[in-house]
């Protein structure tokens, strides 16, 4: 189960993983940033918040994030990767090769300093 918490006046959606996550999670998460897109454009980011990587509750939401990401990566400016988990550290760096969001990893206690690297993309 994911939190998605979508802040509309600075076109930024947290998402906080609460377990492993699930091909429902992705779902939800593109009905809010296909929301957003269609009122206001591309996402200036999207922070994932989360103290470590709690993986996928089975093959089925692993095939769905990589179903996610295809379809929504360009409509997102910047993602913020705030954990502490070792996943965090190298995901971005093997990420950007496929993405053209700039990724970026921050430490799980660093949300503010996240946040405002988002909003330097404005």
């Amino acid at each position: 189960m994911i939190d998605v918490k979508v802040q509309g006046d600075e076109g930024i959606i947290i998402v906080e993983p609460a377990g492993s996550l699930q091909a429902a999670d992705f779902e939800k998460l593109a009905k809010e940033i296909d929301a957003f897109s269609a009122d206001k454009g591309r996402l200036t980011g999207l922070i994932i918040h989360t103290k470590s990587f709690p993986g996928w509750d089975d093959f089925s939401a692993f095939l769905q994030h990589v179903n996610f990401i295809k379809a929504h990566h360009k409509r997102i400016q910047r993602i913020a990767v705030v954990t502490d988990s070792k996943l965090g550290e190298i995901g971005p760096s093997i990420a950007t090769r496929f993405l053209s969001a700039e990724l970026k990893h921050f430490p799980f206690d660093d949300f503010d300093e996240a946040k405002r690297w988002i909003q330097e993309a404005v």
